[in-house]
């Protein structure tokens, strides 16, 4: 039988925790390990057995979740710059070790990416007096194309400077790539939401 990760009954039910969540802390959406728990509660209340939902050690370079036998990972973008139709990832994942060049860098980033089979994202975007909050399956494919982009130094930092390349279809650009020099993270910035599987949309009361 044919299962879909992604169903009404698990959306519902995360939704319903994150306003759960905002009686507790009503300007603070979820994020990190707090998200990461409220996810793996998703998938148990939406009558997934306990011992098919299993998370991995916190912080880990690997994925957040093992679902069944997909390897899930749970990221957020929650701060007051998200922007509706645009996606940035902070930390898609860490590589201050090795060369420190575009080959190999993306190398690192599409090795570790390939440990997911799916990324669900939480965006919340500020608005006056509500959180417009978006569920988002990302897709790893899409990620994937960063080998096409081609990279330059950026910023004007002394020592290893940063390396940045633009994804781009035809004359669209889809996202931009950023290793930052100074924390050896890899970052993705103006990631198009229309590129992604918009699962769930709600609209959150700030009080």
């Amino acid at each position: 039988m044919l299962v879909t990760l992604f169903d009404d009954e698990f959306l519902s039910t995360v939704e319903s925790l994150v306003r759960k969540h905002h009686t507790i802390y009503p300007r603070l959406p979820p994020q990190g390990l707090f998200l990461e728990a409220l996810v793996e509660q998703g998938f148990i209340l939406s009558k997934w057995p306990r011992d098919q939902v299993v998370p991995t050690t916190p912080n880990s370079p690997q994925h957040d979740l093992l679902v069944g036998t997909t390897r899930l990972s749970v990221k957020s973008e929650t701060g007051k710059v998200t922007r509706v139709d645009k996606i940035s990832i902070t930390k898609l994942c860490t590589t201050e070790k090795g060369d420190w060049n575009a080959p190999a860098l993306v190398a690192h980033t599409l090795a570790h990416v390939a440990r997911y089979d799916k990324i669900l994202m939480l965006r919340a975007i500020w608005e006056t007096d509500f959180f417009q909050y978006q569920l988002l399956d990302i897709p790893v494919s899409l990620l994937s194309q960063m080998t096409q982009a081609r990279y330059k130094k950026v910023g004007t930092r002394k020592g290893r400077r940063s390396l940045a390349g633009e994804v781009m279809d035809g004359k669209k650009r889809l996202f931009r790539v950023h290793f930052d020099g100074a924390d050896g993270k890899c970052q993705i910035h103006d990631l198009l939401v229309n590129r992604c599987e918009m699962l769930r949309q709600w609209r959150q009361p700030i009080v």
